[in-house]
């Protein structure tokens, strides 16, 4: 069986490369290749795709064909066309050598519009054929572009068959799809979960596969940059397990963001408790509320970390949350080290970076009390890895490079 599993970040790279590829394979008179994205309602599909769209300056257009009722709305309305021609015309002249006689123009004309050509001049030739128009979402649209068939597997199968004569030669009857126009279908696993129609081996082999599959640090990462509430992001971060196709990422994030505007969890939990047996369901919500009796929730923010000018306070509530020896929390120090390099990058995007928050970041990565050296080494190098030219002068201060190189 084919398989391929991708992260978000591995599969916007994948189909970076097919697109760069698909546009040398059309230089070449070559079809270009289509990609079927599979993973779990939920998990991400549609929106990476529109990221590499826009990442790579393409048009896009969406069309969930399990929300199209009418095939035309996907592959363009039939239409009849009539053959009309111009008679050619002829020049005179005594120079028998120079005389010139123009051939006579044919063209198929759309059936409403050929009112239009019969007053220049043109006639039927009497032969007649049923095309199809373009449909609305390509007609006039310039440069290359992305075709995203959402759900395609999930669709009626005249649909799915439509959908295969597009792979196939880029062109439905009578329109084709503009140069660097790519094809990319999203859809869900046929594992008995989900209402799909089984797609066999001769459809399969018309494009490539990829499984996409859910990352924990991705979605962290994702989560920081759209400020998902702080208490919700420390809590996915230590129970990853939880994310599966019946509690998905996008479940538990609406979940997150209906309770966020609650300043003080232990004072509703009750709220809470039927917010989430809604959303996530009762074993998801359980799972939260422990978190919340256990006082995880007050887990230091990056922001506290970073906008606190009482830093000792700083190092307390650290040495507090994840203990030392044998109480050690390794799970929470990870946590900590997690969002502390999310947080960072996405600041460092749009902001410059001061000594006194690049300090902060050096007495975290040198005080082993705080947390261990893995983790300061991995907070120098993603952080380094990241943005190179705002925190490369961590490596300017001895006790840093001793970290970042002894392991």
């Amino acid at each position: 069986m084919r398989e391929v599993n991708l992260n978000i970040d591995e599969a916007k790279d994948f189909l970076k490369h097919i697109i760069s590829n698909n546009r040398y394979l059309q230089e070449n008179n070559k079809k270009p290749v289509a990609v079927e994205i599979i993973g779990d309602s939920g998990i991400g599909k549609t929106s990476m795709v529109l990221q590499v769209a826009e990442e790579n300056k393409l048009n896009y257009v969406k069309l969930n064909l399990t929300q199209i009722e009418e095939l035309g709305d996907l592959v363009g309305f039939p239409i009849r066309q009539f053959q009309l021609c111009k008679e050619a015309s002829k020049s005179s002249t005594s120079d028998l050598f120079n005389s010139t006689d123009e051939e006579s123009e044919c063209l198929w004309v759309d059936e409403h519009a050929i009112d239009e050509y019969v007053k220049r001049g043109f006639t039927f030739t009497g032969k007649k054929r049923q095309s199809h128009c373009p449909p609305e979402w390509i007609a006039d649209v310039k440069g290359g572009g992305i075709l995203i068939l959402d759900d395609w597997n999930r669709a009626e199968m005249r649909f799915i068959q439509a959908v295969m004569e597009l792979i196939d030669r880029q062109e439905y009857v009578s329109w084709k799809l503009p140069k660097d126009w790519h094809i990319i279908l999203t859809a869900n696993p046929d594992n008995g979960d989900y209402l799909v129609n089984s797609i066999d081996n001769a459809q399969r082999t018309r494009f490539i596969k990829v499984n996409l599959k859910f990352d924990i640090d991705i979605w962290a990462r994702w989560a920081e940059k759209e400020k998902v509430d702080n208490r919700c992001i420390n809590f996915l971060l230590l129970h990853p397990e939880y994310v599966n196709k019946d509690t998905n990422a996008r479940s538990i994030t609406n979940f997150f963001n209906s309770i966020s505007s609650i300043d003080n969890f232990e004072e509703n939990l009750n709220l809470i408790q039927m917010i989430g047996e809604g959303s996530v369901g009762p074993e998801l919500t359980s799972l939260f509320t422990s978190f919340i009796h256990n006082k995880l929730d007050k887990i230091i923010s990056p922001s506290e970390i970073f906008n606190n000018e009482d830093f000792d306070y700083v190092k307390g509530r650290i040495r507090h949350i994840v203990g030392n020896k044998e109480k050690y929390r390794a799970d929470l120090a990870s946590i900590i080290t997690t969002r502390i390099i999310n947080y960072s990058i996405d600041f460092s995007e749009k902001n410059s970076i001061s000594k006194e928050m690049l300090n902060k970041i050096a007495v975290i990565c040198s005080e082993e009390e705080l947390i261990n050296s893995d983790l300061q080494y991995v907070i120098i190098k993603r952080l380094v890895g990241g943005n190179k030219l705002k925190f490369g002068k961590l490596l300017e201060k001895p006790e840093l490079i001793k970290i970042a190189t002894k392991l």
